[in-house]
């Protein structure tokens, strides 16, 4: 049986990684261009690795990371889709940062990027972790 993550850990994480999306997104100014421009979808994606890793602690690295990256990709795949009623929810602040606004092919690198982010914050972690080499991505 693989050994559980701390969801505890995996919590802090995602509101260090959610903070610091939202801080791109709100001092993208201040930012050089390519971190203001490619940030906040790189971060979202691990935001959703982390999410993943809290709701499933036991799956395989390899199993989070492809379930992160298929939300992300969806999500992504659903800014295509515009009708009024979902459009409507894309206004509101909470829905914007969830469900984005209109599709962009730099935001799949982006997502698989943030992705592999969250498979080498697990992997540094399992190695501060004693005893953590027991399981294998």
């Amino acid at each position: 049986m693989r050994p559980q993550r701390s969801r505890i850990a995996y919590g802090i994480a995602l509101l260090l990684v959610v903070a610091a999306g939202l801080g791109s997104r709100a001092f993208g100014r201040s930012l050089p261009s390519f971190v203001a421009i490619y940030a906040g979808d790189t971060l979202y994606a691990t935001t959703a690795f982390l999410g993943v890793a809290i709701v499933a602690p036991r799956w395989s690295t390899a199993r989070l990371a492809a379930t992160a990256l298929s939300y992300s990709c969806a999500i992504e795949a659903s800014q295509l889709y515009h009708a009024p009623w979902i459009d409507a929810v894309r206004r509101m602040q909470p829905g914007a940062l969830v469900l984005g606004y209109g599709f962009l092919w730099s935001d799949l690198a982006c997502y698989a990027t943030g992705v592999a982010l969250g498979v080498v914050m697990l992997s540094g972690s399992r190695k501060l972790t004693p005893g953590s080499d027991a399981e294998v991505p």
